[in-house]
C-alpha cells in the first residue's frame, strides 16, 4: 500500500492506493540515559519514562493501524530497546540491526541494503530506528537531495517517507509525516 494525492476543491487528501513504493518510518531512541552517567555511550539504556512515553508511542501507532514488515535498528543498545518495545505492541515481528544506523552512520551504505531489500522482499513499510541527528538528515537528504538541518526529530519522535517506485529515492521521496511523541500521545 501506498499514497495517492486526491484534490478536491483546496484541499487535498492522501489515500491509500496499490503502489511498488516503500512508506519508510524514521523513529528516534526514546529518552535513555544521561550521558554523564555512561562511560560507553553505545550501552545507554532506555530510561523507565523513556521506556513508557516509548510505550506508548508505539500503542498509539499501532492504533493506528501502522504495521512494518520489518524494523531496522542502529546496534546501539537504547535503539534496539526502543525497536524491541515497537515489536512487543505488535508494529513487526521482525527486527534486524544495521550499523548504518549507528551514530554518524553511512546513508549512501543503508541505500544500498535498501535497494536489496527490495528486491528480495515482498515488504513496503519499512521503519528504521536511530540517531539524531542522523535520521533528520537522511529525511532531508531523500526529500531535498542534501541535508539543511531544518528538521529535528524529538526523542520517540516519528518522521514519515514515500519512497519512490525505482530509482534512487535521494531528493525524489515525499515527507507526508513528523511528529514529536506529544502529538501521539
Amino acid at each position: 500500500m501506498g499514497f495517492g494525492i486526491v484534490k478536491t476543491g483546496r484541499k487535498v487528501f492522501y489515500r491509500k492506493q496499490k503502489l511498488g513504493i516503500t512508506e519508510l518510518y524514521l523513529i528516534r531512541h526514546g529518552i535513555a540515559a544521561d550521558r554523564k552517567l555512561h562511560s560507553n555511550d553505545e550501552e545507554r539504556e532506555l530510561t523507565d519514562k523513556g521506556q513508557q512515553k516509548t510505550k506508548k508511542v508505539a500503542k498509539r501507532l499501532h492504533k493506528l493501524g501502522k504495521k512494518f514488515d520489518l524494523i531496522l535498528t542502529s546496534p546501539l543498545v537504547r535503539s534496539r530497546q526502543t525497536a524491541d518495545i515497537l515489536q512487543a505492541v505488535g508494529l513487526s515481528s521482525q527486527i534486524e540491526e544495521s550499523a548504518a544506523l549507528a551514530p554518524d552512520g553511512n546513508i549512501y551504505s543503508w541505500l544500498g541494503w535498501l535497494e536489496k531489500w527490495r528486491h528480495h522482499s515482498s515488504g513496503k513499510c519499512l521503519a528504521l530506528v536511530g540517531h539524531q541527528p542522523d535520521l533528520s538528515n537522511w529525511a532531508e537528504i531523500l526529500v531535498w537531495g542534501n541535508a539543511q538541518d531544518k528538521l529535528v526529530l524529538k526523542k520517540a519522535g516519528v518522521i514519515g517517507l514515500i519512497l519512490p517506485e525505482t530509482g534512487t529515492p535521494v531528493g525524489k521521496s515525499h515527507l507526508f509525516w513528523l511528529s514529536s511523541p506529544s502529538l501521539l500521545l
